[in-house]
């Protein structure tokens, strides 16, 4: 654990965006969720629409510091292009896997994913971390929002009606739906078969947001510039907040399912703001306050110690649990049945079952940590 490029509050933003994408993926029921527990609809954005892009941010900052370590010990830069490579290929061929649970039905599986996506997303970044800097970073963004930008708005694509548009930016008539629909049929998200929150074209302005990241990274490498970076990175987050807003308003809209421009801004902002706080007290406080405020985040820095793999073991549960049957009921409906009995509010029953997952999840995490067992692709 003596890793030069971990930071306690890295640890600690990712281990919270997986914790909340637990809680959010596996309520007692669909039909009974708080707002903010449920996304979006379209345009606009709640709590759970946070939680990816805090992800792939604190993957990006991560990706900055490691790989920065490793230029630094002298790994030769092909070598590291083709472990990220590696990498993102198991991490893509997981998502797959985990697709294909309970029905193994080929000729319909959902290609994209989120698994698939934070794969794509880590191989375009790849090579603007291990052969660039900063400006690299940035110049990726800027290309990144060019190339989604110009076709989202300017290129006439058929919707699903057959009615051909441009810039319609609305469920399945948008271009990124169309260019789905043209490379994966039917393997699309099974709630809509006309677009997928997960698409290629999307995944552009995501791999923005992570490389967002990768310039927070830059800022946080080294000792010196670890003890000083809260209030800017605050300051930053602020800054974001209010451009997010602005191209709301002026430009394309917050919406996470398109990952427009204006989301990815936005998002970047609250995740720096997240980082802020937890780097002012687990990284640069003094050794009382510091050690504290680490005893106090550890549930989340369990979590964030193994990740991806938590992400991945608590949906192959839960499909299974979706799955079998125990009588003429899932295991799932089962086990909430003591739930439902409880005297409360439905959304708060299915809150209690999301509650208990969590719970589950964490003590499969707390045991590998305790086991020193940490899973990287």
């Amino acid at each position: 654990m003596n890793d030069p490029t971990r930071l306690a509050s890295l640890d600690a933003l990712r281990g919270f965006a997986i914790a909340s994408m637990v809680l959010v993926n596996n309520p007692g029921d669909w039909g009974h969720i708080h707002a903010p527990l449920a996304h979006a609809k379209w345009n606009g954005w709640t709590f759970t629409d946070t939680v990816f892009p805090f992800f792939l941010f604190a993957s990006g900052v991560a990706a900055a510091l490691s790989i920065g370590q490793h230029r630094l010990e002298g790994a030769a830069q092909g070598a590291l292009l083709a472990r990220a490579a590696r990498r993102a290929a198991v991490i893509f061929l997981v998502g797959v896997a985990l697709n294909l649970v309970p029905s193994f039905e080929l000729s319909t599986v959902r290609i994209p994913g989120v698994l698939q996506r934070i794969a794509l997303c880590a191989i375009i970044c790849a090579p603007f971390v291990i052969w660039g800097g900063s400006r690299s970073a940035l110049a990726g963004i800027a290309a990144l929002f060019f190339l989604y930008t110009v076709p989202m708005l300017l290129v006439p694509v058929p919707g699903p009606d057959g009615v051909v548009a441009a810039g319609r930016l609305e469920p399945g008539r948008d271009y990124g739906a169309w260019l789905d629909r043209e490379v994966f049929g039917a393997h699309l998200w099974s709630q809509s078969r006309t677009w997928d929150p997960e698409g290629l074209v999307s995944t552009l302005p995501a791999a923005a947001t992570m490389l967002f990241g990768v310039l927070t990274g830059h800022s946080l490498r080294g000792p010196a510039a670890r003890s000083s970076r809260s209030g800017a990175m605050a300051i930053a987050g602020v800054v974001f907040l209010v451009l997010g807003l602005a191209l709301d308003t002026a430009f394309i809209p917050i919406n996470k399912n398109l990952w427009t421009p204006s989301y990815a801004v936005f998002m970047t902002g609250w995740a720096l703001l997240a980082l802020a706080l937890l780097h002012a007290f687990t990284d640069e406080s003094t050794a009382p306050v510091r050690d504290r405020a680490r005893r106090f985040v550890l549930p989340l820095t369990i979590f964030g110690m193994n990740a991806l793999f938590l992400f991945a073991f608590s949906g192959l549960v839960a499909r299974l649990l979706g799955a079998i049957h125990l009588g003429d009921l899932t295991a799932k409906a089962r086990i909430y049945e003591p739930f439902r009995a409880l005297p409360l509010a439905p959304e708060n029953a299915s809150l209690a079952f999301a509650v208990a997952f969590e719970a589950a999840m964490f003590a499969v995490a707390l045991f590998m940590w305790r086991k020193r067992w940490f899973v990287k692709a």
